[in-house]
């Protein structure tokens, strides 16, 4: 486990943490009646480190790209509808369940 994994954690945990002291802060709000117009300056601090910790961890841990190949055989057009304006072509997220799939059968 790399560095920017590392880092990445420790982004999500302090922005975790950073919605965890502003639920809190709302609660002692509404417990002595005021209103909530923004969260404290430590709060504000702490989502802004984190969002730089998790953006620097989603640049700094790429993964291994495939090339896609426009020669390829599974890159070919799948059907053609009677308007051209939208084509299906077969692409990686055809791997994933679609809607139908999803649903359950009853």
């Amino acid at each position: 486990m790399g560095i920017g994994y590392v880092v990445g954690v420790l982004g999500g945990a302090i922005l975790a943490h950073a919605a965890y002291a502003t639920i809190q802060y709302r609660a002692v709000l509404k417990i002595t009646e005021e209103e909530f117009s923004r969260p404290p300056m430590d709060v504000m601090m702490q989502l802004l480190l984190g969002l730089a910790l998790c953006m620097w961890a989603g640049l700094a841990v790429p993964t291994k790209f495939h090339s896609v190949l426009p020669q390829s055989e599974e890159n070919r057009i799948v059907s053609l509808p009677a308007n051209l304006d939208f084509m299906i072509f077969n692409h990686r997220g055809s791997a994933l369940p679609s809607d139908v799939d999803l649903k359950l059968k009853t």
